[in-house]
């Protein structure tokens, strides 16, 4: 089986149900961002020397398919969706991590190591990955609840973590300063 199609050479592709959307859909725009953020993340953990940094992040990233398939499957039989039970997950993660950091009193800079870095870049894909999935949803699509409250918590553990993995790393975390203006 070859890589290439040539089926989208004239800006459509197909969906998960044999439907043909214009590759410029906000579905399309919802899955490539989470596309993107499984990226992110697997350069992230490769950049890990942290075990518990490196298994959260895999989980998640098999979750991402799960994501990703979800968002593109229009056909009335998903095969595929993320459910109540793993966003839980997710805040259970949320918490394990928090209790072993200091509490934030002040904002903090993106940054630390570069694993912490891509953590905190990953992030910010996730929240926009979570914008293109509202706008999916608020253009009259069907999206499945359970998938937006799992990419909001998301990039709540993506923040944490990233805390997480500059903290096992000794990196210090930067306070943002407001400077005076004149």
């Amino acid at each position: 089986m070859k890589i290439y199609t040539r089926k989208g050479d004239k800006g459509q592709t197909s969906l998960i149900g044999r439907s043909r959307v214009s590759k410029d859909s906000l579905r399309l725009d919802a899955y490539g961002t989470v596309d993107e953020l499984n990226s992110v993340l697997g350069l992230a953990r490769s950049l890990s020397s942290d075990a518990r940094t490196r298994e959260i992040l895999g989980r998640v990233q098999q979750d991402l398919f799960v994501v990703g398939a979800d968002l593109a499957d229009v056909s009335a039989r998903k095969r595929a969706e993320i459910n109540e039970q793993r966003w839980r997950q997710l805040e259970a993660e949320i918490d394990s991590l928090e209790a072993g950091l200091e509490p934030l009193r002040n904002f903090i800079l993106p940054g630390g190591t570069q694993s912490g870095s891509l953590v905190h870049l990953a992030r910010t894909v996730c929240r926009r990955a979570e914008r293109a999935t509202v706008a999916l949803q608020t253009s009259g699509e069907q999206v499945n609840a359970d998938l937006l409250a799992y990419l909001n918590r998301l990039s709540d553990l993506l923040f944490v973590l990233a805390r997480h993995e500059n903290q096992v790393s000794g990196a210090t975390e930067e306070i943002w300063k407001m400077e005076d203006k004149p």
